[in-house]
């Protein structure tokens, strides 16, 4: 803490604004902004929540979040990255509701993105309930104590640093994810290979033949094809679509950069989401997911196996890399979530012109309102989660990057303005994607104990882009500036 202090204080900027908090005012290597994207992408969900389905489900889950998923991002990173730089530098967004208000010429759209940018409140909470599963397991605390002091802490920096102290700090939490998953994934070397006659997947198949297959159709989340593979593709092509991933390119200064800034930012993402192998290691430590005779809950599987796992100086160690990996994303949260609140719900409906406070102290006092959200929203998922904080968050973020999906991919590869595209398509997202998750419209959702975010996503992205499209092509209009 003393050092991420340090470097927002080193960071920070006199005469601040709302610009210069959103996007920074240094000029940072290609080098730094990967450390800081690759982080912000890969959070306490890759490294402690993901990693817990894995122990749970077996190869069906990696295939989910270690295989398809991580092509997706990757191949949506190269693809939308450069074309929403381009367009985004020009017209000096801040956000992602800024970028589509702009490039439709719609204050609609963007006090729409501004108010769906709520839902991304639901990921602050899966990052803080995964930090404070793993330090009050390591710590022997008070679960609401620690959620408190995790909550109060970052939010304080956050505010007093921005964008410019969130790329210093994502580094160092970056380098530091670096060492510990190295470590983590070295930790299982002996179920890698053959002990005593036995591999990995034997040893899997004798505590669960399910663990083993493709598709493990006894499980809530990764039952067949369509399930694993092209849900979870669609899902991670759409999941770069969010604020804190997009703006990310906006911090480099210089065009040529970006290349190697994409290719810096693929080659750590690789050792980060090959992460959630762990949760193969932790099954096969905790074959009936018990540990000091109780039971364990899926988001406690992967902090047990820490604690139990290492020594307590590398023990240590793991922790603060895990801590790390959790704080990258939400510090990237904390800084885009009340921006968009500011700057494209409150500011347009107040007028920007209006004489009052000024923005960025608006601004803190939504950062405020949003610090408070998440504790009571983290505590209801300590007590009472569906299975997992995962499924919650899922179900608020694939919400929103279902809606941001149409509006990001037309506004970059076309050259209309015609604002019914994305707002319809947006809508329509929306409302897919919560009405087959809450009126469980599919065979998949009927009777479910346990929904799968991702199937609502899916149909939604799905439907969404049918719609758009149609917009498109019966109800052309004159093309952007960008087209120029």
């Amino acid at each position: 803490m003393g050092v991420l202090f340090y470097l927002v204080i080193k960071s920070r900027i006199k005469n601040e604004s709302i610009e210069t908090y959103a996007l920074g005012s240094k000029s940072f290597s290609s080098f730094s902004v990967a450390l800081s994207l690759a982080a912000s992408l890969t959070s306490a969900a890759t490294f402690i929540i993901n990693p817990g389905f894995i122990a749970l489900y077996g190869f069906s889950a990696y295939l989910t979040f270690g295989v398809v998923m991580p092509l997706s991002i990757f191949v949506a990173l190269i693809i939308l990255m450069k074309r929403f730089r381009q367009y985004g530098i020009n017209v000096k967004s801040l956000t992602i509701a800024d970028w589509v208000g702009k490039r439709y010429g719609s204050t609609f759209l963007k006090i729409l993105f501004g108010f769906l940018s709520t839902l991304l409140i639901t990921f602050i909470v899966l990052i803080c309930v995964g930090i404070t599963k793993v330090l009050s397991k390591a710590l022997d605390a008070d679960e609401l104590t620690i959620l408190i002091i995790l909550v109060v802490v970052v939010f304080s920096y956050m505010i007093a640093g921005g964008a410019n102290s969130m790329v210093y700090t994502n580094s160092l939490q970056a380098v530091m994810m670096i060492a510990v998953a190295v470590i983590l994934l070295g930790s299982g070397a002996e179920y890698l290979y053959n002990t005593g006659g036995e591999g990995i997947i034997a040893r899997l198949a004798k505590i669960d033949p399910n663990l083993t297959k493709t598709f493990n159709t006894e499980s809530p989340l990764f039952r067949d094809f369509f399930e694993v593979v092209i849900c979870n593709a669609i899902v991670g092509i759409a999941i770069v679509c969010q604020p804190h991933i997009l703006t990310k390119s906006l911090l480099i200064k210089k065009d040529a950069q970006v290349n190697r800034f994409l290719a810096y930012s693929i080659l750590i993402l690789i050792v980060f989401f090959s992460v959630v192998i762990t949760g193969f290691y932790a099954r096969l430590s905790f074959p009936d997911l018990l540990y000091n005779n109780e039971l364990l809950k899926m988001d406690g599987i992967i902090p047990a196996y820490v604690v139990d796992r290492f020594p307590i100086y590398i023990g240590i160690l793991v922790i603060l890399g895990l801590i790390a990996a959790g704080l990258s994303t939400l510090e990237g949260l904390i800084q885009a979530i009340p921006t968009t609140l500011t700057n494209d719900l409150i500011l347009p409906i107040l007028g920007r012109h209006k004489k009052g406070i000024p923005a960025i102290q608006i601004n803190w006092i939504v950062t405020f309102i949003v610090a408070i959200a998440a504790i009571v929203l983290s505590y209801q998922q300590l007590v009472s989660p569906s299975l997992s904080v995962g499924i919650f968050a899922q179900n608020g973020v694939y919400a929103f990057f279902s809606a941001a999906f149409v509006p990001v991919f037309f506004g970059i590869f076309t050259k209309t303005n015609n604002p019914y595209v994305p707002i319809v398509a947006s809508l329509v997202a929306v409302v897919t994607h919560f009405g087959i998750y809450y009126l469980e419209l599919t065979p998949y959702m009927e009777g479910a104990t346990v929904k799968n975010p991702a199937i609502a996503s899916a149909i939604a992205l799905i439907v969404s882009t049918t719609v758009g499209t149609l917009i498109y092509v019966v109800k052309p209009m004159k093309v952007s500036a960008y087209a120029t």
